[in-house]
């Protein structure tokens, strides 16, 4: 069971990330002013705050993956919080 405020363990996507990454995604593509080809969750690990908040790895094409941050409300409203570039198949998901 996944503690208040803590992260859960890393988890493959199911079909509510998969749809909240994809809501966020013309927003992510507008934050970094590029257009992705491929926008494919691989990962993610999530939090129980005043709703949940999401920390999605994304692969973005070649060996390029981005994380995101994304915010649900109690209220099912989605937004995306934060992004971070630069990552790798490899690199681990933390709070960002």
């Amino acid at each position: 069971m996944q503690m208040v405020g803590g992260t859960s363990d890393l988890k493959a996507p199911d079909e509510t990330v998969m749809q909240v990454t994809a809501s966020v995604r013309p927003a992510v593509e507008e934050r970094l002013g590029k257009r992705f080809d491929i926008f494919q969750p691989v990962a993610y690990k999530s939090q129980v705050v005043a709703g949940r908040n999401f920390f999605v790895k994304v692969h973005v094409g070649n060996d390029e993956y981005i994380h995101l941050r994304i915010y649900q409300n109690i209220q099912q409203q989605i937004q995306l919080s934060n992004v971070q570039t630069g990552h790798n198949r490899e690199s681990n998901i933390e709070y960002f």
